[in-house]
């Protein structure tokens, strides 16, 4: 039996600007402020003689490589992403950037989700992926229509109850 599995799919190189903006910066401060502080770090480290059995070298080697890993991953990401501006011409209608309200027509509950791309999201702010299979379930539909999401905890019913965009539609 081989171990070769296929690749991921990749995922939509799609950003919102603030989204954008925010890994630029972080490309920037790992760039310009944080690698510098943890290769000094290393240097002393180093200097301290066997670097075998320096726990300090090590866990700097280790910083570093892991900085080096997501530094290489943004310089590579950020110029292929397409940055979504303005709102859709529909905004009755969920789009990448809609913030919606849901309600679990099984519980009653009520769910906040922002569609966003895949490199910004963010689980506390309730921020999902265009990805996702939720992303998916909603996009294209409108105010007060009822589907089907396929989630961890199985097929679960929606209701739109409400969609906005940052622009304040």
């Amino acid at each position: 039996m081989s171990r070769w599995r296929p690749p991921q799919p990749g995922s939509s190189a799609i950003i919102t600007r603030a989204g954008f903006d925010t890994l630029k910066q972080e490309l920037d401060v790992l760039w310009s402020q944080r690698r510098p502080e943890v290769v000094r770090a290393l240097a002393a480290a180093a200097a301290e003689g066997d670097r075998s059995e320096n726990a300090e070298y090590i866990y700097r080697k280790k910083q570093l490589a892991e900085m080096d890993r997501r530094i290489r991953y943004l310089s590579k990401r950020i110029p292929s992403l397409k940055v979504a501006e303005g709102l859709p011409a529909d905004t009755g209608r969920v789009y990448f950037g809609a913030t919606t309200e849901l309600e679990n027509l099984e519980s009653g509950d009520s769910h906040h989700y922002r569609i966003v791309g895949p490199d910004e999201t963010d689980a506390q702010k309730g921020w999902i992926s265009v990805d996702s299979p939720m992303a998916r379930a909603l996009l294209k539909r409108q105010l007060d229509d009822e589907f089907e999401a396929e989630l961890p905890q199985g097929r679960t019913a929606f209701r739109i109850a409400s969609i906005s965009y940052a622009g304040g539609h």
